[in-house]
């Protein structure tokens, strides 16, 4: 056997175990965990799948409790039927193994295909010949998915992302521990926005005030999980027309129609508060049409509950909207699932309030209702109008955990 130094990376190996220090604790349960990977094997059962390569952040977070950084690297998980396995880059070291459930190997940078060479490792060293193998086509790039094709040349690659998408609509006790964390978190956020809103201060700041009072909160409730990706979308005057425009250096002013988007990220699970506010009293047309969006926000809620039908509550709102002549102002849906999910990743699509969305509402599920609308500037009451609340669907109620209030009686500051 070779025992001398490497003197090439060529040399160097092309994978790795990095078990560097102990497990860490997880957001969730082993069962938690083992009631996802067995749900994602009754998958591979119906589809006859001899393995699954997952590759998005929100497959691979919600399977295995890790949630990589890509920078230009590629990752995955792989399950088969008797474990899973996450691929990480040499770069992260030992961490993907101390925060995620399963098995690691790492691959380092000294061959360019050592990340494909190593998802071949993971099925060869489980005595895997693989004729089928399911993979997420909704965030699999055709460049990466060639390259898993060239890795098993013999194997069909089968789409799971929509059978996957639909396991993650139902949320167990668990998730929803966690969801109801974030929302009473986001309810924070927007009360340290609330307090920094004055005449002017910029838009960015505001956002600080919000994002630091619930990363540290987030840090107390989540002691032993990773702190990342918390942020505040504040909105100001023509900033507004947006659901995600950015916060900008635009300095407050008297009279202004405000935003304000809180978004907690415990561990990867995504809440959401936002409000409409006025930096002080608003011009009639404004008040209306906020009492009008208003309107639709507190019908919306009363429209989600078990057996509804998503595009079924989409059109009841639509006639509200009609009747003001506001319907061609609507700026998106009006609600989406809660989960795995980021402004950079995730979408559990199947779940919206649209009118091209036939989902029945369930027990497990969690939805917001969020109406918007948007009127152009240089009209009367110009500027975006949008409320937000989440709700847990129950067997037989509802429950809706946001808890920071709407509306003009709430929302009018005067500082």
């Amino acid at each position: 056997m070779n025992t001398s130094p490497a003197t090439d990376v060529s040399e160097l190996a092309r994978l790795k175990v990095m078990h560097n220090g102990q497990k860490e604790q997880l957001t969730f349960s082993d069962a938690e965990f083992e009631r996802r990977l067995d749900g994602l094997r009754r998958i591979m059962a119906e589809k006859q799948l001899d393995a699954v390569i997952l590759t998005s952040h929100h497959g691979i977070k919600y399977y295995s409790d890790f949630l990589y950084t890509t920078f230009g690297r590629s990752y995955a998980l792989v399950v088969t039927p008797e474990d899973s396995v996450t691929v990480t880059a040499n770069i992260d070291a030992g961490m993907p193994w101390r925060t995620s459930y399963g098995e690691n190997v790492v691959y380092t940078d000294w061959q360019r295909d050592n990340y494909y060479f190593a998802l071949q490792e993971v099925l060869r060293q489980r005595g895997i010949t693989a004729r089928r193998i399911g993979v997420e086509d909704d965030a699999l790039p055709l460049l990466n998915r060639q390259r898993i094709q060239d890795a098993f040349p013999d194997a069909e690659l089968v789409d799971i992302s929509l059978e996957s998408m639909r396991q993650r609509m139902f949320k167990s006790a668990e998730e929803i521990a966690v969801i109801k964390d974030g929302a009473r978190i986001g309810d924070l956020g927007g009360e340290a926005i609330r307090n920094a809103i004055r005449e002017g201060v910029t838009e960015y700041e505001v956002a600080l005030a919000g994002t630091e009072a619930m990363i540290h909160e987030i840090a107390t409730t989540f002691p032993l999980r990773e702190v990342r990706d918390t942020w505040v979308w504040f909105q100001s005057g023509l900033n507004t027309d947006g659901a995600h425009n950015w916060a900008t250096t635009r300095r407050l002013r008297r009279g202004d129609i405000l935003s304000l988007n809180c978004f907690p990220m415990t561990s990867g699970y995504y809440t959401a508060l936002e409000r409409t506010l006025f930096l002080g009293e608003p011009d009639a047309r404004s008040r209306e049409l906020w009492e009008i969006n208003v309107e639709v926000h507190e019908r919306g809620q009363e429209l989600i509950k078990p057996g509804a039908v998503c595009k079924d509550i989409a059109h009841e709102l639509n006639k509200i909207y009609v009747s003001h002549g506001l319907l061609a102002n609507r700026t998106f849906g009006y609600g989406h699932s809660f989960g795995v999910l980021s402004h950079y990743y995730g979408r559990e699509a199947g779940l919206e309030l649209r009118e091209d969305i036939d989902t029945v509402l369930e027990p497990g599920m969690v939805i917001s209702m969020e109406p918007m609308i948007t009127i152009p500037e240089g009209q009367p009451g110009a500027g975006g109008y949008r409320e937000h609340d989440i709700l847990v669907i129950g067997e037989d109620t509802v429950e809706n955990i946001t808890k920071f209030p709407y509306g003009p009686e709430h929302n009018i500051v005067d500082a």
